[in-house]
């Protein structure tokens, strides 16, 4: 069994982490994913940094722009995460954007994906239909999940065919903007999380984009299996003390 599905088994709340793969350092990918695992994070996300971030707001952007001036590559990244899964046991998963998958080519990145022990991709600017029609028997393969984002301007029709094509979870996307931490929900974003909780959908959903702190990772977990945190954490890395990373999830969990 993927230990996506294994983790969502087990916990409803679930927290899971972004950064950056070599932010603020070259060498701190491996070294941040300890800690978040020690810290009681559910599930990691490790971005791969990309000069054209779409989804990405400011705080995400710069740390992408910094860790690629550090050397950051996508055989860099692979390089470290070769002996990762010797001490990190929950999820990964790679998020990035399809143009430097492709000039790796797809076939190789989903081999070396299965290689390091990766669970699952989420690729913003991969349509579900390119993904059905030319690379979904590539992921199968080598047993990656695609998960699949949804946001509140998504119809009903096609967040079904979504959840067709979906392994693992939903990531839905909490407004119709780029990532950045925000104090709260409103009441059009309940309402939004409320219509998609109605549809019964078969894969779990997780709340991204704006959970930035206790209040609204509460939020998410009572509209959803749990919560995705990114710019709110990059943050905590801008100052460059890993010791921080255990405070920063004890306050999210409200400990």
């Amino acid at each position: 069994m993927n230990r996506i599905d294994k983790t969502f088994r087990k916990s409803k709340k679930i927290l899971s982490i972004y950064f950056s793969a070599g932010y603020p350092r070259i060498g701190d990918t491996i070294p941040i994913m300890k800690k978040l695992q020690e810290s009681g994070v559910d599930m990691i996300e490790i971005g791969m940094p990309f000069s054209d971030p779409l989804a990405d707001g400011p705080v995400i952007q710069k740390s992408s722009n910094i860790a690629l001036k550090n050397g950051m590559t996508s055989m860099l990244l692979f390089k470290q995460l070769e002996k990762a899964r010797e001490e990190i046991k929950i999820p990964l998963i790679i998020m990035g954007y399809f143009n430097p998958i492709m000039q790796f080519g797809v076939e190789k990145f989903c081999e070396k994906c299965n290689q390091v022990g990766i669970d699952g991709l989420i690729i913003p600017d991969l349509p579900v239909e390119i993904y059905q029609k030319s690379y979904r028997s590539i992921f199968k393969k080598n047993g990656l999940y695609k998960i699949f984002l949804i946001t509140p301007q998504t119809s009903r029709k096609r967040i079904n065919l979504i959840d067709k094509a979906s392994n693992g979870f939903i990531y839905m996307v909490s407004t119709a903007s780029v990532t950045g931490a925000k104090k709260r929900f409103g009441d059009e974003q309940i309402k939004y999380f409320n219509r998609v909780n109605k549809m019964k959908l078969k894969n779990p959903t997780v709340v991204g984009f704006g959970v930035s702190n206790f209040e609204t990772f509460r939020l998410a977990c009572e509209n959803s299996n749990g919560a995705i945190i990114g710019s709110a954490f990059i943050k905590v890395l801008e100052q460059n003390d890993k010791n921080k990373i255990s405070d920063f999830v004890s306050k999210i969990k409200g400990k």
